[in-house]
């Protein structure tokens, strides 16, 4: 029984910041991958950024250096921050866990998702 819970979704205009978090709760030995994904409206889902857990980090080619994924195990959370946001950052943004290892075995949990809006 694993829970993520993301924050930090917003209105912002462009070229603005925000900060999103995402806490896992639960049940749980460690978590091999979080990830950052996101879905605008019509679109796919896609993967923004991901973080294993000996820190070694991943980036979609869109962000162009503006976003950063960190995690802090301790407190087990992963954060993104993104700056110099742009009106096509404008979507639901998703936090996924990924090979949590449980006392049964290994599981994916998705959280419930934070909106964000990017104004011209």
């Amino acid at each position: 029984q694993v829970k993520l819970v993301e924050s930090g979704g917003g209105w912002v205009q462009a070229g603005g910041s925000l900060r999103l978090s995402c806490a896992a709760s639960g049940s749980f030995f460690s978590i091999n991958v979080m990830d950052w994904y996101r879905q605008a409206r019509g679109n796919q889902r896609e993967l923004v950024a991901s973080i294993t857990n000996p820190g070694i980090v991943n980036y979609a080619d869109f962000v162009k250096g503006r976003f950063t994924i960190s995690r802090d195990n301790a407190k087990n959370t992963v954060d993104l921050q993104m700056n110099n946001l742009e009106p096509e950052d404008t979507a639901v943004y998703y936090c996924a866990a990924l090979g949590v290892q449980l006392l049964k075995g290994k599981a994916d949990y998705w959280g419930q998702g934070t909106q964000v809006t990017v104004s011209s």
